[in-house]
């Protein structure tokens, strides 16, 4: 009989904290409800037979092969690293079933990548797979998309997405790896609105910030833009865009951290005014937005939003908004009224709403 599993692994929003996870700051994603499922068969060759729901046609790749450029990539990355951790020896047949829009902002590529690794642990011996943690495999997924893929992401993404838990934020230091799970309150909601306008991670302009925040590391020699002091950033001889892109890193780390702490006591109005603050400087530092994402976090703030902001890489995709459970869906119909190209993706907010009965009462 062919052996067989099956693994899910979600998307995330993240409410605050963007482009620091490779800066060394602190972020606070969140997982979906809706993600990737990837269904593996294991065969007695290296060959990589992959179909998914979002292409017509079966690719054909092998276990040895480089990255092409394609769709597949992440998944014959995934293999590749599930090679290398000792839980498969040979290639498998893949099916990808996914809910989550690519280009989104909402980590479509490292939810695929973590579900072939959770499906090819699945797969491996118990000994083998007892030896390999969440942990290793959001950090083997990074390994994916920065050595295999050549995008140069943060560990954000692969942490929330192999270690989340629903009705929870994750308070992540990308430095340590340390993380602890923080409660999303019961009151109100974060909304994921697609604007309507898709990008890639791999298109250019990520990487040319990436590598303007590298010329800040050197500047600074530093790893952790995060810890310096805004002072020192805006007094420097250093190039418009690197001193740009610093002050928004370690800005960003301190409105996450207080963030972080309104979140804990329950001050969503402090959380939302920190969100604000947040999509500011992705729009005027570190300038990854775009006219109509700003249009649209605007009318979200316009019709009751408590915070509203870009989230994921930027240049498109989606923005999360925090709004009160009792208003989303009125609050919903008229944000999506004033921007037909909007739309919907996910909504997410504490596991037992006021009202509701807990799982199993």
């Amino acid at each position: 009989m062919t052996r067989t599993a099956k693994a899910f692994a979600p998307g995330r929003i993240n409410l605050i904290g963007e482009h620091v996870d490779y800066n060394g700051g602190t972020v606070l994603p969140a997982p979906l409800a809706i993600g990737v499922t990837a269904e593996l068969s294991a065969r007695s060759d290296t060959m990589i037979a992959i179909a998914s729901d979002g292409y017509d046609a079966l690719d054909v790749r092998h276990l040895g092969d480089e990255a092409a450029g394609g769709w597949s990539d992440p998944v014959v990355g995934a293999l590749r690293a599930a090679r290398e951790l000792g839980l498969i020896e040979s290639g498998a047949n893949v099916d990808i079933t996914a809910l989550l829009p690519q280009g989104a902002g909402l980590s479509s590529s490292a939810a695929l990548i973590i579900a072939v690794l959770r499906a090819a642990r699945a797969l491996a011996p118990e000994r083998a797979a007892a030896q390999v943690s969440d942990l290793d495999l959001a950090i083997a997924a990074r390994q994916v998309e920065n050595n295999f893929m050549g995008v140069p992401c943060g560990i954000m993404d692969q942490m929330a997405v192999a270690l989340g838990q629903p009705g929870y934020a994750m308070a992540l230091d990308t430095a340590t790896l340390g993380y602890r799970m923080v409660p999303l309150p019961q009151t109100h909601d974060f909304v994921a609105i697609h604007s309507g306008l898709t990008r890639q991670l791999a298109d250019g302009r990520y990487g040319a910030r990436k590598a303007e925040c590298d010329a800040a590391k050197r500047y600074f020699a530093t790893e952790n833009l995060c810890a310096l002091d805004p002072a020192v950033i805006a007094s420097a001889q250093l190039a418009e865009a690197p001193r740009k892109r610093a002050l928004h890193c370690v800005n960003e780390q301190a409105r996450t951290l207080d963030a972080i702490a309104a979140l804990e006591t329950g001050d969503i109005a402090r959380l939302g005014a920190r969100m604000d603050e947040s999509h500011a400087s992705l729009r005027d530092l570190f300038e990854v937005s775009l006219e109509p994402i700003d249009a649209l976090v605007e009318s979200a703030r316009e019709h009751g939003a408590i915070g509203a902001r870009l989230t994921g890489g930027g240049f498109g995709g989606c923005v999360v908004a925090c709004v009160e459970s009792g208003h989303r869906a009125d609050w919903l119909s008229r944000l999506l009224r004033d921007h037909p190209d909007a739309r919907f993706i996910a909504a997410i907010g504490g596991q037992n709403k006021p009202g509701q009965k807990k799982p199993g009462l």
